[in-house]
């Protein structure tokens, strides 16, 4: 697989191009709770780019780092760095051109969790949601 390294843009962090995302790599990125949860919370950011200090993950930072770069080398998020932050936003349209209803299968299967993002989960949902 090639990751594309955009010229025009030297902020924007290499990832594969839309026709080189493997089916494989894409679900073995959301198998992670964490991972699920960022795609997630970006899925509800309704396009919008957020900072990865935004997700307040209970993760180190250098885990955090891993869990953006996993989703990023697989095709599911888009990063660039702006300033010393780097921003993140789903890559929607090329994950529908590829695998067309993956991603809102998977955001559809998701349960919803009302509760705080400090309270426990409760039993039999994954942590993370």
């Amino acid at each position: 697989m090639s990751i594309d390294h955009d010229q025009d843009c030297p902020g924007l962090l290499p990832e594969p191009p839309t026709a080189e995302l493997q089916l494989v790599c894409v679900l073995h990125a959301l198998a992670d709770p964490m991972r699920l949860r960022i795609v997630a919370e970006l899925a509800g950011a309704g396009g919008d780019e957020l900072n990865c200090l935004a997700f307040e993950l209970p993760v180190t930072k250098s885990t955090m780092t891993h869990h953006f770069r996993v989703l990023r080398e697989a095709g599911l998020i888009r990063q660039h760095r702006r300033g010393t932050s780097k921003m993140n936003a789903l890559r929607t349209e090329d994950l529908a051109a590829r695998f067309p209803g993956l991603l809102e299968a998977v955001l559809a299967a998701l349960p919803h969790c009302p509760r705080g993002a400090d309270a426990p989960p409760p039993a039999g949902v994954a942590a993370g949601c």
